[in-house]
């Protein structure tokens, strides 16, 4: 990985990436302006800067995806998330690009 770049191929969705999907769902939903009954995080790449970025492709049902960007910050400052932007009107097949 290159320092300050996303990992160069986006792996598949751990448990603790769906874990931070479903705590970051309510910010998520407030900055799409609708709600999700489906929220299953499929692919994910990260980003090492003062903290990490994890850039998280999210099944929201039927063919729709989208991409979420959430900042995770150092444990030094409390490991907390925030969803810092998200993309919508993504289908399965769009590459995690960063944004």
């Amino acid at each position: 990985m290159l320092c300050g770049g996303t990992s160069p191929t986006a792996k598949d969705a751990t448990a603790e990436i769906q874990e931070m999907c479903n705590k970051m769902k309510t910010q998520v939903e407030q900055k799409a302006g609708k709600t999700y009954e489906t929220f299953t995080a499929k692919s994910y790449k990260s980003q090492v800067v003062a903290g990490t970025n994890f850039f998280i492709k999210v099944h929201v049902g039927g063919d729709e995806h989208i991409h979420i960007r959430v900042y995770k910050k150092l444990p030094c400052h409390g490991e907390e998330c925030e969803v810092t932007s998200v993309q919508l009107s993504k289908s399965h097949h769009d590459p995690i690009e960063y944004f």
